[in-house]
């Protein structure tokens, strides 16, 4: 595409994306080949850009690339069609529910209370002032 020959900076844009990978690879090869082949230039680095799928011809080579061009307002979300919300409502009331065994769920009630309680005694609560009424001095300093 473009020879900076301030920087030894050669931009190339490959067509298919495999051939960029493997051009990716060869950079330093490349770069050999183009100083040797091409006397009084300096090639320092080879950067290849996003791949073309246009064939790059002598009018393409020179001509500067299109600028990226951004929408001017975000696109909007088409609205499902009736039919989808329909769908999705008939796979709702389809759908069996859950089954829970009563045993399994009392055992869970069980032990969480258990967890509960292992918990209070680990960390118990503070006595809390009254109407959040403000602590003394000498309280605070006898609880720390």
């Amino acid at each position: 595409m473009a020879f900076d020959a301030d920087t030894g900076r050669l931009g190339v844009a490959p067509t298919p994306p495999p051939t960029a990978r493997k051009l990716r690879w060869s950079a330093p090869k490349l770069v050999a080949a183009a100083n040797e082949k091409v006397r009084g230039t300096n090639v320092r680095t080879l950067h290849v850009l996003a791949p073309a799928f246009v064939k790059a011809g002598p009018a393409t080579a020179t001509a500067d690339p299109a600028p990226l061009t951004v929408p001017a307002a975000p696109m909007q979300r088409r609205i499902p069609p009736d039919g989808y919300h329909r769908a999705i409502e008939a796979h709702r009331q389809a759908a069996r529910p859950p089954r829970v065994d009563p045993a399994i769920a009392q055992a869970v009630e069980r032990q969480t209370a258990a967890m509960r309680e292992l918990s209070r005694r680990a960390f118990p609560e503070p006595d809390v002032a009254a109407d959040d009424a403000p602590a003394s001095i000498e309280a605070t300093r006898d609880t720390a």
